[in-house]
């Protein structure tokens, strides 16, 4: 890919990978140029967020960018807080964030996920006014479905090793697993 290439992506906005009902809706921050360039989320060559999907359980195996359309057969998708495309995060507006966030919401109250992960504990505070917020399960709601703040999985959060963020990615698959076995002992019950 060219830089004019990449360049010629900038603002463009990607569709997002979605169904109804999923189990998981990953929820990035906003395409990246490569993203709008290619059609394809988290296809920059140093995002971790594919392998990361796979070692945490989520997929059987490791899927390329390209092969986004089969997550929704493993009750997954990905949407972004704010839609257009941007050579890096910090070039988005505080207001871009919470009008991103309000079209999630909306998004997600259409959709009915059951969980919403955001990979991104920052655009969450921003989008959201969850200050406080850290990585792990929220005590809010958005749309009906439970929140997590996962770590972003570009290239550039050096905070966090391939490992350690895999490891926190599958802890909300358990609880993911948890709360489908306990609903479905309840429908045994009724």
């Amino acid at each position: 890919m060219t830089p004019e290439e990449l360049d010629a992506a900038r603002d463009r906005i990607v569709p997002d990978v979605v169904a109804g009902g999923l189990r998981v809706l990953f929820c990035g921050i906003n395409p990246s140029l490569m993203t709008a360039a290619t059609g394809h989320h988290f296809a920059h060559p140093g995002n971790r967020f594919w392998p990361i999907l796979h070692l945490s359980g989520f997929t059987p195996r490791r899927l390329a960018p390209a092969e986004q359309a089969e997550l929704p057969a493993y009750g997954l998708g990905i949407t972004n807080v704010v839609a257009r495309a941007t050579a890096r995060a910090d070039e988005l507006t505080a207001e871009e964030y919470r009008a991103g966030g309000e079209i999630l919401a909306e998004k997600v109250g259409r959709l009915r996920p059951q969980w919403l992960a955001v990979v991104g504990v920052t655009a969450y505070r921003t989008a959201f006014g969850e200050r406080r917020a850290q990585i792990g399960p929220q005590e809010r709601t958005i749309g009906g479905a439970r929140v997590w703040a996962l770590p972003n999985p570009s290239g550039l959060n050096a905070h966090w090793s391939v490992g350690s963020m895999a490891e926190e990615y599958a802890r909300l698959r358990a609880a993911v697993e948890k709360a489908a076995g306990e609903e479905a002992a309840v429908r045994r019950c009724d």
